[in-house]
């Protein structure tokens, strides 16, 4: 089955030796997305929330790409460097995802890259 690279200007190139997304098989694995705004190429500096929206507008602008939309995810996985920042980062995912939800996973991590305090990563099913 042949893997098919997915890619959108409209997210943060890829901080290192790896793919925004990988499709194959209707699946689509998005590599964990940092809260980088892709026209300025920076993290914003303000709260938790904000930070939580760029990776989920990210991650969007990746499922458009491969054909689809965040309703098209199946698994969700979402990196904090601090737990405490549960609740709000579950308020604005919340306003991103309608029932059924995705599975999903929250795990506290020691650090993330460029310092970030948040990463999210999806799988998503798209029909082509």
């Amino acid at each position: 089955m042949p893997r098919t690279i997915i890619h959108s200007d409209k997210a943060p190139a890829a901080v290192g030796p790896y793919s925004q997304a990988i499709s194959i098989g209707g699946l689509v694995f998005a590599s964990g997305q940092l809260p980088i705004d892709p026209l300025t190429g920076t993290m914003p500096s303000g709260s938790i929330e904000e930070q939580a929206h760029n990776c989920l507008k990210n991650l969007r602008s990746i499922a458009e790409a491969a054909g689809g939309g965040l309703e098209h995810a199946v698994k969700t996985t979402i990196f904090l460097v601090d737990m405490q920042d549960f609740k709000a980062v579950n308020a604005v995912y919340a306003s991103y995802f309608n029932p059924p939800f995705p599975a999903r996973s929250t795990v506290q991590v020691a650090a993330l890259p460029l310092g970030a305090d948040i990463e999210i990563e999806a799988v998503f099913h798209i029909q082509s």
